[in-house]
């Protein structure tokens, strides 16, 4: 079969490999399609852990194609999601319920081979079921609003509550849909992008800024969008600018919430002293800890719009070059089609 093959860094191409098989407890799922992520292009350029040579790709879905002789629940022909991260269920992590943070969490398109290609292995415990009839594009979209879930979670949105997003890519996009969900009545998204920032009024977002062409803290002070803060703000780009914008658009006793992924290494300023006097909650959100079925049934539910977050399918034999090279202006959401 094709997949794509993280060879090192720097080094990516397309590859003819064996098609796998589906061990006893594993499902053999024929990709329908798989989301380009940011963490790809970090692994590709060396700024995230993993492990090469290994095929990458970790926000699939698709139709079992052959089940393992220990399988129960799942039949042939079945569409199903994978949650990528497999964790170990023996450390102390694990046992305190805090399975994203496992010793020995390996990752479905990070540590072993995933879903930028024709076949992925998928262990059942890991495997969602969709509707039938659920677009099949619409599957590869679970992964990433789990993770955005875990951050709601830690949130703690409250009907009524004022909300910044730093970053206009989908998981931005998907954080404004979850916080109109939520309650929040206003929502303010921060990009650069002017067709992200249409985007984003179109799924809740009640404002939307260019921190191109204003100071987005201004917005605030006494005369902006939100005087005297926001009570949460979730930073989503993964970038220094943003991780420290967050801390000053919080209000004393708010919340800020860091979902973006940041190149291993990169540092950002901040101030104690800002931190203890106005009593800031700074909480990281990763990955996406018994999440998953959640967003599988909000996706099945049609209650998140997905279609407006897809900017373009590629092949495999275009993704290598997809991942290789920097997001186009105003892309969201590129997926691999292997068919």
């Amino acid at each position: 079969m094709k997949a794509v093959r993280l060879e090192g860094v720097g080094s990516i191409a397309l590859r003819e490999v064996g098609r796998p098989s589906a061990g006893p407890d594993d499902l053999l799922v024929r990709i329908e399609a798989c989301g380009v992520c940011g963490t790809d292009r970090h692994l590709f350029h060396g700024e995230f852990p993993c492990t090469p040579p290994v095929t990458l790709g970790h926000e699939f879905s698709g139709i079992v194609e052959a089940i393992g002789t220990a399988v129960s629940g799942f039949s042939v022909g079945d569409r199903v999601t994978g949650d990528p991260n497999i964790a170990c269920g023996r450390c102390p992590h694990c046992h305190a319920g805090r399975i994203n943070l496992c010793h020995d969490l390996v990752a479905i398109g990070i540590r072993r081979d995933g879903g930028f290609a024709e076949y992925v292995v998928l262990p059942q415990k890991q495997a969602f079921p969709l509707p039938k009839d659920l677009k099949p594009t619409h599957g590869a979209f679970c992964e990433p609003l789990g993770c955005c879930l875990h951050g709601m979670d830690l949130a703690q949105i409250r009907p009524g509550s004022s909300v910044a997003v730093l970053g206009g890519g989908v998981i931005g996009l998907l954080t404004v849909q979850l916080a109109r969900l939520a309650g929040a009545t206003t929502i303010m998204l921060s990009t650069r992008q002017a067709s992200r920032r249409a985007l984003a009024r179109e799924l809740g977002a009640t404002a939307t800024v260019d921190p191109s062409a204003c100071d987005i803290i201004d917005t605030v002070g006494p005369s902006g969008l939100m005087p005297g803060g926001v009570d949460v703000v979730f930073e989503c780009a993964g970038v220094r600018e943003t991780v420290e914008q967050s801390m000053r658009l919080a209000r004393a006793g708010g919340t800020i919430v860091v979902v973006g992924v940041t190149p291993q290494g990169m540092k950002a300023e901040f101030e104690p002293f800002d931190l203890l006097f106005r009593e800031l909650k700074v909480l990281g959100s990763f990955l996406n800890p018994f999440t998953h079925r959640r967003a599988a049934d909000l996706i099945a539910s049609g209650a998140i719009e997905i279609d407006k977050l897809i900017s373009r399918q590629v092949t495999l034999e275009e993704a290598a070059a997809v991942i290789a090279n920097p997001p186009a202006p105003g892309e969201v959401k590129v997926l691999v089609v292997p068919r």
